[in-house]
């Protein structure tokens, strides 16, 4: 589709797909070689929830724009709610301030709602906010963050680590690779009917888990519980984060009421994982084993209903579900 002028507006196709990575490089500094590929696909083909819905802005013949939404589907007591997650989104330098992130933000909106997408999350940084709460998305609030140093001489590095994390992970050996604990589908299924539906979260399964952790690009490292994956389990990886190496937690599930495995397993994170504190973000204001909660920090959460006729307000999140890429 045309906007009067030059530029062409359509959906992405695979055809386009070493043009996007280059302008993704070129616009935002990112690496374009076989891992960030990879991930890319992992990302917006491999999602269980299904390929990412993604638009295009040409010149032309040169790519002018991209815009790209991850699917997300989450459940609110029993009912099933798609979204999506806004992410990826370039405009290359030759072509920036003519508006082409917003155009092509409304469009894919107009087709999410036709596609029956309820809402659209993300957290922006403070420099795109104002952008995305002009197109009508609205701010939900900062996420709960916790945080445990692994030890009191370690907290020096974390109060300088006030800069963003490491997008590829640190190679660690603690604990497992997550893709192997979760070979053991029966325990993770007897898991998982345990869990209560409390406040929006994310739809889980074991394809989800093997998707979403079992990636070897992100070199997620997990924990079972004493007595088996059945009773709970702890993802994390670890990545740097300035000069200090951080945990980053990005799931924690036990049988519902049983903090004391949770607590262990906190624990155990902090002894194995050779880092200088643990971060996680979501769930309850007051963590188990040692997590410290964190007023006024952590990621400004925002959210654009499409079809649905509100925001959502209960959000259960965890850190597995909001992680930058």
């Amino acid at each position: 589709m045309n906007e009067g002028d030059a530029i062409t507006f359509r959906r992405a196709e695979d055809s386009d797909r070493h043009a996007i990575l280059e302008m993704l490089r070129v616009s935002l500094g990112r690496e374009f070689d076989d891992r960030y590929s990879e991930l890319f696909a992992w990302k917006h083909v491999e999602n269980v929830f299904g390929p990412s819905p993604a638009w295009v802005a040409y010149d032309g013949e040169h790519l002018a724009g991209f815009r790209t939404f991850m699917r997300w589907e989450f459940l609110d007591g029993d009912r099933v709610l798609r979204a999506v997650r806004a992410v990826d989104t370039a405009t290359h330098p030759n072509y920036q301030g003519r508006g082409i992130f917003t155009r092509l933000t409304l469009h894919a909106l107009e087709e999410l709602a036709a596609d029956g997408v309820d809402f659209v999350f993300n957290t922006p940084n403070d420099q795109s906010r104002p952008g995305y709460l002009k197109m009508g998305w609205q701010v939900v609030g900062k996420l709960p963050t916790a945080i445990r140093p692994t030890s009191f001489r370690r907290l020096p590095k974390i109060v300088k680590a006030r800069v963003p994390a490491e997008r590829w992970s640190t190679p660690s050996t603690a604990g497992v690779a997550a893709r192997d604990l979760f070979e053991d589908e029966q325990g993770l299924n007897e898991l998982l009917v345990t869990q209560a539906a409390t406040g929006m979260r994310t739809r889980l399964s074991p394809e989800f888990f093997r998707w979403r952790f079992g990636t070897p690009l992100l070199g997620y490292r997990a924990i079972a519980a004493p007595g088996g994956l059945a009773n709970g389990l702890v993802v994390f990886r670890i990545r740097g984060r300035g000069t200090a190496r951080e945990a980053a937690v990005v799931c924690l599930l036990t049988r519902p009421g049983d903090r004391s495995t949770a607590a262990g397993l906190v624990r155990e994170v902090a002894r194995l994982a050779d880092a200088d504190y643990l971060l996680a973000l979501g769930g309850a204001r007051y963590w188990p084993g040692g997590m410290l909660y964190l007023p006024r920090v952590g990621p400004i959460l925002t959210v654009k209903p499409v079809c649905a006729p509100k925001p959502p307000t209960n959000w259960n999140l965890s850190l597995g579900d909001i992680e930058l890429f």
